[in-house]
C-alpha cells in the first residue's frame, strides 16, 4: 500500500486515481511507497492515549489526516486505555460489592 501525496489517504499500489481526492497519482513514483516521512508509529502517542484516553482521542483527530500512522497509534492507546479503565472500574465495583455485602 502506499499513499496519496495531495490528501495523505492510504491507496492501492495500482491506483491511477485517488479514490479520496481524486487527484491522479505520479507515475514517476507508482512504484514506491508516496508516504510522509514525517509519519511514523508513535509510541509516545501509545502511551498517552492509553494513560489519558481523551488526550488520545485528541491527538487521533488532530493527526488523522496528515500523519495517519501516529494518528492510528494515539487511537489505539486511548481505545486500549479507555477499554481498560472500564474492566477496572467493573471488577473494582464487583470486589467491592461483595465486600460490603
Amino acid at each position: 500500500m502506499k499513499y496519496c501525496s495531495h490528501c495523505g489517504k492510504e491507496i492501492m499500489d495500482e491506483a491511477v486515481i485517488c479514490v479520496n481526492c481524486g487527484c491522479s497519482v505520479n507515475s514517476q513514483t507508482s512504484g514506491q511507497n508516496i508516504s510522509n516521512p514525517d509519519d511514523a508509529p508513535n509510541t509516545g502517542f501509545a502511551i498517552l492515549g492509553f494513560f489519558i484516553p481523551l488526550a488520545g482521542l485528541i491527538l487521533y483527530l488532530l493527526n488523522k489526516d496528515k500523519f495517519p500512522l501516529k494518528a492510528k497509534s494515539a487511537g489505539k492507546g486511548a481505545l486500549i486505555g479507555f477499554i481498560t479503565g472500564i474492566v477496572f472500574t467493573m471488577l473494582y465495583a464487583i470486589v467491592l460489592g461483595s465486600i460490603l455485602s
